[in-house]
């Protein structure tokens, strides 16, 4: 398996704190705030555009888009296919994170038709990513109930139909594209009982694609190495998800990328 330069996930890092790239937002109102915080901890602009009269316009002008289909009705639906289709014509990287599609026939069908506009990056759990591949029957709401290893497969799958990169997030993340897979261990199990931990990790993924100029794999691996990292020192301070939560922000503020030796 090929690994991504330690040197590169430095050089993102440092770009992301320097360029300050402007993120648009078209993700679920449960996490509208904390996806805000997480990207301002890290030195990012988020924006929180997501309305059918602006969300295209918006989408030429950002460094990045994220489109996450948690709480998703008909217009947040159009809006977010015009923010797609625009960010593709004007070459501004999108995210697509797949929050319980395979599960539910509306957002399911949505979210499949969105990869038409080739997102740089899908990331979701591993039913998610199962479930947007026609490859599952989705998991359980938001929570998976396939493993990672599970999805490598129907992963690769969605790489090479959007040539793009997709990241399946659990216990070891994969992060894979046309030629390279890459594993992310790390990370803490309060993660799964943390209010928007995968949507805010949708976000820092599309902000590291902002920077990571044309690698959205790098950017992928980033972001999941970011978060993991950041958990892991979260982690220490006590079993409550409320106080973990806190911590995990300040120490993705203050974090600097150390990418962990990769299995081979």
């Amino acid at each position: 398996m090929a690994a991504v330069p330690p040197d590169d996930l430095a050089r993102a890092r440092t770009a992301l704190g320097e360029r300050a790239p402007l993120v648009q937002c078209l993700t679920n109102s449960v996490v509208q705030t904390i996806t805000a915080n997480a990207l301002l901890a890290v030195g990012a602009a988020p924006a929180m555009v997501d309305n059918v009269h602006e969300a295209a316009a918006f989408a030429a002008l950002a460094s990045a888009v994220l489109v996450n289909v948690g709480t998703l009705d008909e217009e947040k639906a159009r809006a977010m296919a015009l923010a797609a289709q625009s960010a593709q014509g004007a070459g501004t990287p999108w995210v697509l994170d797949p929050v319980a599609v395979g599960g539910l026939e509306f957002r399911t069908r949505v979210a499949r038709d969105l990869l038409a506009h080739r997102p740089a990056v899908v990331r979701g759990n591993a039913s998610e990513v199962l479930g947007l591949a026609g490859a599952g029957a989705g998991g359980r709401g938001v929570d998976a109930v396939d493993g990672v290893e599970d999805a490598v497969a129907a992963a690769r799958d969605l790489a090479a139909r959007t040539g793009g990169a997709v990241a399946v997030s659990g216990a070891v993340d994969v992060v894979v594209d046309a030629t390279r897979t890459v594993r992310v261990p790390g990370g803490d199990a309060l993660l799964t009982r943390t209010t928007g931990a995968g949507c805010s990790l949708g976000a820092l993924t599309a902000a590291y694609a902002a920077v990571v100029d044309g690698d959205p794999l790098t950017a992928a691996v980033a972001a999941h190495l970011h978060v993991a990292v950041a958990a892991e020192g979260g982690g220490g301070g006590g079993p409550r998800a409320g106080a973990f939560a806190s911590a995990r922000f300040v120490l993705i503020e203050e974090l600097v990328v150390q990418l962990p030796r990769a299995p081979g």
